[in-house]
Order: C-alpha cells, then structure tokens, then sequence
C-alpha cells in the first residue's frame, strides 16, 4: 500500500500543471478543493432508495455504451483542436439526466463515473495532461452543485422529473431550464478563465471562437433532460439517445473539421483558400456598393537565413508571432491569411484612402521590426536575430484592377519593388508605386510594445 502511495504521488508530481504559471496553478487547487467541497456536503443532504440505484447503473451502463462508441470521434477532436475556446463536452447527457432524477451523491459519482471513464478511453492523448481532466471534472461538479441548489429550492418533486402537461410542469421545466444554465455558466467559466490565465494573449475573439457549437452542448443537455424522463418511465427507449449521442458527435466532429480548413494550423489565421474566397466576396461587396477595398501582401525579410541558422521550429515560432501582431492591428471586418511560406496576406473592406491603406501597412511593419523571439539554446553567440517585412498593397478601384487575382498581382508587384528597394519597407501599386515609404521614426512614446515569446 505504501508502494501504491509512493507511485501515486510521483504520477501527480510530474504532472505539466507545475510548470503552469502561479494563477493558473491557484485556479486548479481552488477549484478542485472546491469541488470536492461542496461534492462531499451534499452526499448525505438526501436518502438513497434501491430505485436510485438501480436507475444510476442503467445511465452508467448507458454512458459507458456511449463513450465506448464515440471514443474514435474524441480521439479525432483531441486531434484536430486548434481552437483556444472551450472544449464542447457531450458527458453531459448522463450527468444532467442523474443531477435531474437522483439524489445529489448520484449525480456526483456520475459526473467523476464519466469523467473517469471518458479519460482511461481516449488515450494516450488525452493523458499526457491528466490535470485539465481532473480540472474539468471538477468545474462540472462544482456545477452539478449549483444545479442541485436550483433544484432543491424550486422543484417539490426533486429528485425526479419534471412534471406533465400542466401548469406546475412547466413551472418545473422552467426550473430545470435554470439548473442547466447554472450549471454550464460555472463549468464554461471556470474553464475559460483557466485558458485567459495560461495564455494571457488569448483574444476574447479565440476565446469564443467556437462558441456556436455551444448548441451543441445544449443539445446535449436537452437530450439529458430527455433521459432523465425515459429512465423513470421507459428505460427500454434509452438505447435511442445512445444512437443519437453517436450522430451528435459525428456533427461535432465534422463543424471540428470545417473550422480547422480555415484555419492555419501553424499561426491561427485563415488558410489561403479560405481567405480567397472571404476576399472575392469583399470585392464583388465593393463592387455593388461603390466602397474601397485594400489588399497588402507581407513578406518577412531573409525568413530562409533565419531557419536556416535557428532551425524551423524556431521560424514556426516567428511566424506565430508575426500572425499576432497582425490580429493585432486589423479591425473586425478585415481578414488576414496566411500565404504561404513566410508570406501573409490581409484585405481592408472600405479601407478608404491610398493613404489609410499605407498607414496600416507601415504600423504592420513596425509592429514586425519590434518582435523579439528569444533564439533557441546553442545558438551561435551574436547571430542576427532581428524580423523585418516588406510589404506590398493595392486598392480598388484602380486602373486594370477589377477581380481579386488582379488585385493580388498588383500587391504582389509592389511587393517586389519594395523587396528591391532594401526591404523593410512599404510599396503600393498604382501610380504612386515608385514612391518609397519609409518615414522618419516616430517618437518613442508612440512606438508599439515589443512582442517577446
């Protein structure tokens, strides 16, 4: 036993968690201490019948079905996650349906039931960060608490489900309606706090970024509603929602699949194809409302010497943070995709003016100049570690620019004038292409924050 103790300890002592920064560590213990908390005051708060459990074994005999035939589709998400946002966690059907029908013990053991089984089957990827499970284990029962409050204070007939087709039926809808919300606001905040503390340039943008698929969780909490119902009136029926579980995680892993088609995987931001398709419907927007449309094209300057002396993947690292500083500086309206290679491409719907459009181009290139990316160990003592770009752009309307492929060569023929002009620096197409852009500095007040990785 003692042996089992020394293991034990040693697994969670190499846990990533430690290397984490002091406020996310904090997070995790106080919410875990938390959890367990408010999960051990509630066990004994109501009485356990025979029919409670035998109604918890046929939704664990349920859940263990389903997670046993949707372990491939989570194999596949843990895979293919690029996104920052919360992840969408279907468990919830079995544990919503025990927070409505059993007593607060059930609902718990249920919740770390799923959580547990959910974690030795999807492996071994999802082990290799076993502390976001027992967190999110934790954020869940945290919620299951709050919903268990909500329903003991507004629902007479709690534990069980709610009521017919009368009035007080819907009243107690209503209130299990609450108890959902509760419970996925605290576990779906929790979470996203977690992430803004980990990664504190994670954009609220990333941070909601797939927060449509959040009607997937809803349905999934609908469908606990559902089996919480059937399983105190026709158990039998409750293979039917097994049935659906798995067609819900193929619809959750096919939108999965169509945002990382848009989506870089190296940088985060749009993939070329996507991009061409978001510009040409900019464009023909132009077209039909007589606005403006600007395109720049950003090349980094000798990217090809800087992997070739550090390595790719500290290039990788550049090009990362060169994406962030794009985010950084385009408005909501505007896109920004990766070209390829170490090219970058950004288009302006109702930029306005040449000289708007020039504006934006220089503060990109001076927001690239400031990045300072540490150089990797053992790399040779004063190499050149410095960023720069070059930067092309155009506008419509101009003269012989009328698609966006035209649009693009003229960007792209202002590039090479600024790349043979000694780089760093900025071009626009058009009759004013053969003038340089590279102005005075501006005061040091004025410059932007290096960006250091």
């Amino acid at each position: 036993m003692h042996g089992l103790y020394r293991r034990s300890r040693s697994w969670v002592a190499g846990w990533a968690l430690w290397a984490a920064p002091r406020a996310v560590i904090a997070l995790v213990l106080i919410v875990v201490a938390v959890g367990a908390f408010v999960t051990t005051a509630t066990t004994f708060l109501m009485p356990v019948t025979t029919t409670d459990a035998l109604r918890f074994g046929v939704l664990a005999v349920c859940a263990t079905v389903a997670i046993e035939l949707t372990r491939h589709f989570e194999r596949r998400r843990e895979y293919a996650r690029t996104s920052a946002a919360p992840y969408i966690d279907t468990k919830s059907v079995w544990s919503f349906a025990a927070v409505i029908v059993l007593p607060p013990v059930f609902a718990s053991a249920m919740v770390i039931f799923t959580y547990a089984l959910a974690w030795s089957r999807v492996k071994p990827h999802a082990q290799k960060l076993p502390y976001r499970w027992v967190f999110s284990c934790a954020t869940v029962l945290v919620g299951t608490q709050a919903a268990v409050a909500v329903l003991a204070l507004g629902m007479p007939g709690y534990p069980g489900a709610p009521g017919g087709a009368s009035l007080n039926g819907l009243l107690e809808l209503g209130v299990v309606a609450c108890a959902a919300v509760a419970r996925w606001a605290i576990n779906v905040g929790l979470v996203m706090a977690a992430i803004a503390l980990s990664k504190p340039t994670t954009t609220a943008r990333d941070m909601f970024a797939n927060f449509g698929e959040q009607l997937l969780e809803a349905g999934a909490i609908g469908l606990g509603l559902v089996a919480a119902a059937v399983v105190v009136s026709n158990p039998f029926v409750l293979p039917g929602i097994v049935v659906a579980m798995v067609a819900l995680h193929r619809g959750i892993l096919l939108n999965q699949y169509q945002q990382a088609s848009r989506i870089d995987a190296k940088t985060g931001l749009a993939t070329a194809g996507w991009w061409h398709d978001f510009a040409e419907r900019s464009l023909a927007r132009a077209q039909d409302h007589g606005e403006t449309l600007g395109l720049l094209i950003v090349d980094l300057d000798h990217f090809k010497r800087l992997n070739d002396t550090f390595g790719h993947p500290h290039g990788d690292l550049v090009l990362k943070a060169v994406a962030q500083e794009l985010i950084a500086e385009i408005r909501d309206q505007d896109a920004c995709g990766r070209w390829g290679g170490e090219e970058f491409v950004v288009v302006l719907p109702e930029v306005g003016t040449r000289q708007n459009l020039r504006n934006v181009a220089e503060r990109i290139r001076r927001r690239v100049q400031t990045i300072v990316v540490d150089p990797p160990d053992g790399a040779p003592v004063g190499a050149h570690t410095s960023i720069t770009a070059s930067v092309g752009g155009a506008i419509y309307p101009s003269e012989g620019i009328g698609t966006i492929d035209e649009l693009l060569l003229a960007a792209d023929t202002a590039l090479y004038a600024a790349k043979n002009s000694g780089r760093n620096t900025v071009r626009l197409g058009g009759s004013d292409a053969d003038v340089q852009s590279r102005p005075a500095e501006l005061p040091s007040q004025l410059e932007p924050p290096s960006t250091t990785l």
